[in-house]
């Protein structure tokens, strides 16, 4: 009967390992939006034909607060392990659908003066 205790304990141990790096993925992909969003313009936005900077801030912000909020420290669970999915999504649509629009609007320009570059040495 103790071998069998031991046995289930690994099997906890490995779940909470298993859902410990599924959440901080999580989070780190919602950081990962919110961050890139932050660093581009604002005019961006509605140049590539997507809902404004704001809107895009608020939605990755909430969903790497609420991500943060689902880590499982110290091996429990939490109540916003559900709603880190949801955000996960939000943030996965930015991160494939809006950031490929917004990226070619907020390059900046390279050269000096408005000058052509000639390339090469």
């Amino acid at each position: 009967m103790v071998r069998a205790a031991g046995i289930f304990g690994g099997i906890v141990s490995a779940q909470q390992i298993l859902f410990l790096v599924l959440y901080v993925v999580i989070f780190l992909l919602s950081a990962w939006a919110l961050v890139d969003c932050l660093v581009r313009p604002a005019r961006a936005f509605p140049a590539a034909g997507k809902r404004t900077k704001t809107f895009w801030l608020l939605v990755t912000a909430i969903a790497a607060a609420v991500a943060f909020l689902a880590l499982p420290v110290g091996g429990g669970t939490s109540f916003f392990g559900f709603l880190a999915f949801i955000g996960v999504v939000a943030s996965i649509v930015y991160l494939v659908d809006v950031r490929p629009a917004v990226a070619p609007h907020s390059r900046r320009r390279r050269g000096g003066g408005g000058r052509p570059s000639r390339g090469g040495w």
